[in-house]
């Protein structure tokens, strides 16, 4: 078992309400009897008083949390303080008569029970408020597991739709254009066929970690422009370039694939004359990286008789950024009148 496996188990077993309440009277008896005074009398003498001090702490912690905070804490807090002391102040008395029948054959017990009424009145005080503030406590840490779980699931929720991401018309015409390769007896079928597969073998199998290798995904880069280098006209200008050393960085898997098909969809496939161009230029030092991307854009686009589909849309790509990069990253986008930009700093923490 790794060390993370076992600090999850261990979570599992204390976030347990059972566990983590009968932890805090187990360690609230052992202060208890800590603080007795024997005074000569006997252990079962002592143990039995701080029994009946644990059950009368028992229904005031037990009101509290079942009670008073559900229904005052958060709306009235003034409302809550006064009711804790309010209760606590019904309690004591109480307290006070059930030991003082109790101490019936020790009269030195009695007149020191009497004397201190009002440490047991702050005891039942203090022992409420403790519960209280251990409830907002575990309330918190719940609330912020719960948080990242729901994290944790939308960011899958959203890798898988982009898996699903993949755009039809650029699988099929790289289809076309690989049938009509073998058709001619092309070389570069296989090349074509490897690339391909690359490509969905990364996208449907080695993508489901929340972090990948850097140079898996500038590989997958280069794959995606191979292909549409082939479906794309000879004269169109498709670079990308690399500066910086890049070694065992990890980023988030397929961040960049919505830049990549609305640099093609929205840009280089609107140029029905031929050329444009598709500029990508990657930066890594340390971990900063800065991914800019660069397309021409046809000052007048064709109409489409149809809705654009494909991609996850820019407001997607910046939600999906402030959760996996919260405060690391700043995306800005610049619409030029024959170009279209996209530049994408980042740390990779």
């Amino acid at each position: 078992m790794t060390a993370r496996n076992f600090l999850d188990a261990i979570y599992r077993f204390l976030s347990k309400r059972v566990v983590y309440h009968s932890l805090f009277w187990i360690v609230l008896f052992a202060v208890m009897l800590r603080g007795a005074k024997l005074d000569g009398v006997g252990w079962w003498f002592t143990l039995s008083n701080e029994l009946i001090g644990l059950a009368f702490y028992a229904v005031l912690v037990y009101f509290n949390l079942l009670y008073l905070i559900p229904n005052y804490l958060a709306r009235q807090a003034l409302i809550y303080l006064g009711l804790v002391l309010a209760v606590s102040a019904i309690m004591t008395p109480i307290e006070v008569l059930v030991l003082y029948i109790k101490f019936d054959d020790a009269p030195l017990y009695r007149e020191r029970l009497v004397e201190q009424q009002t440490n047991v009145f702050i005891g039942n005080v203090f022992v409420t408020l403790v519960s209280t503030v251990l409830r907002v406590i575990m309330d918190w840490w719940r609330y912020q597991t719960e948080k990242q779980v729901l994290l944790t699931q939308t960011m899958q929720s959203e890798l898988r739709f982009l898996k699903s991401q993949i755009n039809p018309h650029f699988l099929f015409n790289t289809l076309n254009n690989l049938y009509a390769l073998t058709l001619k007896k092309s070389d570069k079928a296989p090349e074509i066929v490897l690339k391909l597969s690359e490509i969905m073998r990364y996208m449907l199998y080695e993508c489901n970690e929340k972090r990948v290798l850097l140079s898996k995904e500038i590989q997958y880069i280069n794959n995606y422009l191979d292909l549409e280098r082939l479906r794309q006209p000879k004269e169109a200008d498709i670079t990308l370039t690399v500066d910086g050393h890049v070694s065992d960085q990890l980023v988030a898997p397929l961040l960049f694939v919505p830049f990549l098909e609305n640099s093609f969809k929205h840009g280089l496939n609107h140029h029905v004359q031929g050329g444009g161009f598709v500029h990508i230029h990657l930066a890594v030092h340390g971990e900063d990286l800065e991914f800019s991307i660069k397309n021409s854009k046809e000052n007048h686009l064709p109409r489409s008789g149809h809705p654009r589909s494909g991609g996850i849309g820019l407001v997607n790509v910046r939600h999906r950024l402030d959760i996996l990069y919260p405060e690391n990253h700043n995306l800005i986008i610049e619409d030029e009148p024959n170009a279209y930009k996209a530049v994408l700093q980042l740390k990779m923490v």
